[in-house]
């Protein structure tokens, strides 16, 4: 995984400016991608001691406020700090001044790796950037580096969008998303905290919350995935199962004239079509029939078998019941549900 060593190929190479098959990095947006770029070439270590690179005591520097991280593998740090013990720190960390001390913008892990290191100096870039700026870059950072959760994302968008007020649409365009993307990370942060805590920590997978939200026994069901270890294909059979059967079992709030008589009449239905029937009245007088059917069969069955009974219903002494006459017979209808 990128997250993993990602860090310790920038303290062991230089900085490149495109992808590794040669094509220049997809745009971040006209603003940020003129800042990230102006970064990149601040810090590129390929042919020269870089420009305008500072070195400070590791004690002055300070996590950045705006980091969407919030999330370290001990085990990645302490191999990256094997990596600067013998090489020093050769990326460059990003920073902004902030009082007496410098704010981080990006490079927190080559940071704490370098703290384990017992570094007492890092280098640093110094940049003075908006808030703004600072959480786009930070953000979108983490993003190309795949080191956030999917939580610590939306947590970073919602964070843009409650402090900057951006829109879902002005986020596609500064992270290279597509707009149901956002939409879709953002409804992670409906779950429960405790769910959304098992996705930072790598217990659930995106995939695993997406099938969760909404469900009122999530944190239940995260539970049952973690200890069952399910994968997300399987999760999503569950909800899927779970939701007919509770679409199955709802029942309709019956209003307080449902007398002895609809209930008679509703039972009566039930046994002689053998289907699951409920009367609702209103308090206007009408109502509605739901008939509720499980397969195209059965609807055909329930069609066939109403279209007998209304052939029959004349001239049968038998008839299961028969409403009585309505002066506004054709606001009568009857509601077949799947």
């Amino acid at each position: 995984m990128l997250d993993n060593d990602l860090d310790e190929l920038l303290n062991n190479a230089p900085a490149p400016a495109r992808n590794e098959d040669g094509h220049k990095r997809k745009s971040l947006g006209r603003g940020l991608e003129a800042l990230m770029g102006s970064i990149e070439n601040e810090i590129n270590t390929a042919d020269s001691e870089p420009k305008n690179v500072s070195t400070v005591n590791i004690n002055a520097v300070i996590p950045g406020k705006f980091q969407p991280r919030t999330e370290f593998e001990e085990e990645a740090l302490r191999a990256l700090a094997d990596s600067i013990k013998e090489k020093g720190v050769l990326q460059p960390l990003l920073v902004r001044r902030q009082n007496d001390k410098y704010e981080l913008i990006a490079g927190e892990r080559r940071w704490r790796a370098s703290k384990l290191a017992g570094l007492n100096e890092v280098p640093v870039v110094i940049k003075e950037l908006s808030d703004q700026e600072v959480l786009e870059a930070a953000l979108v950072e983490n993003i190309l580096r795949e080191n956030l959760s999917a939580i610590e994302e939306a947590e970073g968008y919602q964070r843009l969008i409650d402090e900057f007020s951006h829109t879902q649409e002005a986020l596609s365009q500064i992270v290279c998303k597509s707009r149901s993307h956002i939409a879709n990370t953002l409804r992670l942060l409906s779950l429960p905290q405790s769910v959304r805590d098992m996705v930072k920590d790598g217990r659930l997978s995106a995939g695993h919350a997406r099938a969760l939200v909404g469900l009122e026994n999530a944190e239940k069901l995260a539970q049952q995935i973690i200890e069952k270890d399910l994968n997300v294909r399987q999760v999503e059979d569950m909800v899927s199962r779970q939701k007919n059967c509770a679409d199955g079992e709802k029942q309709p709030k019956m209003p307080k004239e449902k007398n002895e008589d609809i209930c008679d009449i509703e039972r009566e239905l039930v046994k002689s079509l053998g289907l699951r029937i409920k009367i609702t009245p209103n308090k206007q007088g009408g109502g509605k029939v739901v008939l509720q059917y499980s397969s195209v069969a059965e609807l055909d069955m329930i069609i066939e078998t109403l279209e007998q009974k209304r052939k029959t219903e004349a001239t049968s002494q038998n008839t299961v019941f028969k409403a009585p006459a309505a002066e506004n017979t054709d606001k009568f209808s009857i509601k077949i549900v799947d």
